[in-house]
C-alpha cells in the first residue's frame, strides 16, 4: 500500500510540475505541451491504478443530460447577450491547432480527476485539484505574455479565480456521477469558441464574473436534485463545507467586481504618496463608477491621465464651452496637477479607503517593475 501511495503522490505531483511549467511557456506551445504531457500521464495513471472506481450514484445518466443542457443554456445566453454588447468574427474559427491540445486537455484531465479520487487520498486529491486547476487555466491564456502587473491581476480574476471555483464543482460531480458530466459540460462551454463564426463582444469581467457561479449554481441544483438525503445525513462538520464554499466564492466574486472595474464599485491600489494625509500609499480606494453625478469641489476623483489611474482631489471648476473643467491635485503636492480633467476622463468617485490593504500589491507590483 505504501508502494503505491508513494506511485500516486509521484504521479500526481509530475502532472502539477508538468502544468505549471506549461503555463510559463509560449501560447503557441504550451496547450500543444500541457496536452503530450497530460496524455504521458494519463497512461500512467492508468496503469497504475489501483483501485477499481465503482460510481455511488444511481443517477450518472440524469446528471450528464443536465450538464449537457446547462452548457447548452450557457452558451445560448452568452450568445443572447451579444445582442447588446455586438457580436465580432471568430478568427480561430475552426482552428484545429487550438481546438484538439483544448480537447485532449479537457479530456485527460477528467479521466486523471476520476482515477485519482477514487483513490481516496486527500494529499493525491489536493495536489490533483492544484494541477486541474492549471490545467483549466491553460484553456485560456498563460503567463508567458503577462508583462504588467495590472495583466497579472487580470489573469488571477479573469482566469484563475473561476478555475479555483470551478475545479471544485468538477472534483464533486466527478466522485460522485464519473467522468461524463464534467467532460460533456466542458467541451460544450469551451469549444463553441473555436466552431462558432462569430463571438460576443461580452467584457471579459463580465465573462468571469458569470464563470464565477455557474459551477456553484451547478453544485447547488445536483445537490437538491438528487443528493438530498445524503446531504442531511451528513454530520455537523461537514455542513459547514458549502457554508465555507459559499462566503469564499462570495469574496472572490466581489473581489472579482471591484478589481474589474466595469461594475457600479471598484478598486483601486494607491501607488504614490501625492495624497498622504487623507489617502495614503498602500492604502485601497473604493470608488463609485462615474455616470455624471454632480462632482464638487472638494471631491476626491478617480480619472485616467496619460494611460494610468489617478486618485486626486477636485481643488477647482471652470466651466468652458458649456462644459466643466476639473482642476485636481494631490493633498500632499504643493502645485496644482498639470492641466484639467474632462468629464470622458473621469472613472469614478472616491466614497472611502481600506488602510494597508494595497501593501501585498504593491509588494507583487515591485516584481514586475524590476
Amino acid at each position: 500500500m505504501f508502494n503505491d501511495k508513494k506511485k500516486l503522490y509521484t504521479l500526481t505531483s509530475l502532472l502539477l510540475a508538468a502544468l505549471l511549467i506549461a503555463l510559463f511557456l509560449p501560447g503557441n506551445y504550451s496547450g500543444r505541451i500541457a496536452a503530450a504531457v497530460l496524455l504521458l500521464l494519463l497512461v500512467a495513471c492508468i496503469w497504475f491504478y489501483i483501485k477499481k472506481r465503482n460510481i455511488l450514484s444511481m443517477n450518472k445518466k440524469e446528471v450528464t443530460i443536465l450538464m449537457a443542457a446547462i452548457g447548452l443554456v450557457y452558451v445560448a445566453i452568452y450568445y443572447l447577450a451579444g445582442l447588446k454588447f455586438g457580436f465580432y468574427r471568430n478568427i480561430d474559427f475552426l482552428n484545429f491547432n487550438h481546438i484538439i491540445p483544448l480537447f485532449v486537455i479537457i479530456a485527460t484531465t477528467e479521466v486523471i480527476r476520476w482515477v485519482v479520487r477514487a483513490q481516496e487520498d486527500k494529499k493525491a486529491d489536493i495536489i490533483c485539484y492544484v494541477a486541474c486547476v492549471v490545467a483549466d487555466a491553460l484553456c485560456y491564456g498563460n503567463i508567458y505574455y503577462i508583462t504588467s502587473f495590472n495583466r497579472f491581476i487580470d489573469f488571477l480574476a479573469l482566469t484563475i479565480f473561476p478555475a479555483v471555483i470551478a475545479n471544485l464543482v468538477y472534483s464533486y460531480i466527478s466522485k460522485r456521477y464519473g467522468i461524463y458530466p464534467n467532460l460533456i459540460y466542458r467541451c460544450i462551454t469551451t469549444l463553441y469558441a473555436y466552431l462558432i463564426p462569430i463571438l460576443p463582444g461580452v467584457p471579459d469581467s463580465l465573462f468571469a464574473f458569470a464563470n464565477l457561479f455557474v459551477p456553484i449554481a451547478i453544485y447547488l441544483f445536483v445537490d437538491a436534485l438528487y443528493e438530498k438525503k445524503r446531504r442531511y445525513a451528513l454530520a455537523k462538520k461537514r455542513r459547514l463545507a458549502p457554508v465555507i464554499t459559499a462566503i469564499a466564492v462570495i469574496i472572490l466574486a466581489g473581489f472579482v467586481m471591484l478589481i474589474s472595474n466595469q461594475f457600479k464599485y471598484g478598486a483601486l491600489v494607491i501607488a504614490t504618496e501625492s495624497m498622504t494625509g487623507e489617502i495614503n500609499k498602500g492604502d485601497a480606494v473604493i470608488f463609485e463608477a462615474y455616470d455624471s453625478q454632480t462632482i464638487e469641489k472638494g471631491q476626491v476623483i478617480v480619472f485616467e491621465k496619460n494611460d494610468s489611474m489617478i486618485v486626486h482631489r477636485v481643488v477647482d471648476i471652470e466651466r468652458i464651452n458649456g462644459q466643466n473643467r476639473y482642476i485636481t491635485k494631490g493633498d500632499a503636492n504643493e502645485d496644482n496637477d498639470a492641466g484639467y480633467v474632462t468629464k470622458g476622463q473621469i472613472r469614478g468617485l472616491v466614497n472611502f479607503k481600506v488602510p494597508f490593504l494595497g501593501y501585498p500589491t504593491l509588494w507583487l507590483r515591485s516584481l514586475f517593475d524590476r
